[in-house]
């Protein structure tokens, strides 16, 4: 009995993003376009910022002399080294020395941890004080203080949450590469993390002026 090859059932597709050949320049994009977006939605707090900057800024600027500059500082060189770390991963993964760029995601990770817990004890410290939404202490300070410490508290919030977020997915690209899921012909999920990573550090660079140094 013959066979008729066209009669046959064609194959069904399969995709295994381990096989992927290329990495698609959309991808790319696509992660441009999200940051974009949120460059508009910070630009417009940083907008609201200004705005009441303009109107206290005798207030705004004794504010900012009860922040713990030494720690912002700290906050500050920590991210940058994250930044570096973050660069020298995707870096690694390219080069194909994969077990280097495990190692370089995990302190990226662990740097963005370690941010957390110092931004953490800052609220501690200003909560304990009833510096705080509805803290005993915000009801005797001026109305353009209690703003600094409501734009204060909703900016590194924001901040935070960012990089919160940042630091579950770079957990996901962590155990991608290390599955071999993420190679040096198939990176472009990492090197996006990386691109969302460097986009909340730049953030911080300019939250970092507006709180500690306020003149």
């Amino acid at each position: 009995m013959s066979t008729d090859p066209s009669s046959a059932e064609p194959a069904p597709l399969r995709f295994d993003a381990a096989e992927e050949p290329v990495d698609r320049p959309g991808k790319k994009l696509g992660m441009w376009l999200f940051l974009f977006t949120e460059l508009l939605f910070f630009g417009g707090v940083f907008l609201l910022y200004s705005v009441f900057r303009f109107r206290y800024p005798g207030d705004f600027h004794r504010s900012a002399q009860g922040e713990n500059l030494l720690l912002g500082s700290v906050n500050t060189a920590v991210l940058l080294t994250s930044s570096l770390l973050m660069a020298l991963a995707v870096a690694a993964v390219r080069g194909g020395r994969a077990r280097r760029s495990l190692r370089l995601q995990a302190g990226t990770m662990a740097l963005g941890v370690v941010f957390l817990v110092i931004k953490g004890l800052e609220w501690g410290a200003k909560i304990s004080e009833g510096i705080s939404p509805g803290g005993p202490a915000i009801s005797r300070l001026n109305e353009g203080e209690v703003m600094f410490f409501g734009l204060y508290y909703t900016m590194t919030g924001i901040h935070a949450l960012h990089l919160a977020i940042g630091i579950a997915v770079e957990g996901f690209m962590f155990h991608g590469t290390r599955r071999g899921l993420i190679t040096g012909e198939n990176y472009a999920r990492l090197e996006n993390t990386g691109l969302y990573w460097h986009f909340v550090d730049i953030v911080w660079i300019y939250l970092y002026p507006l709180f500690y140094l306020v003149t």
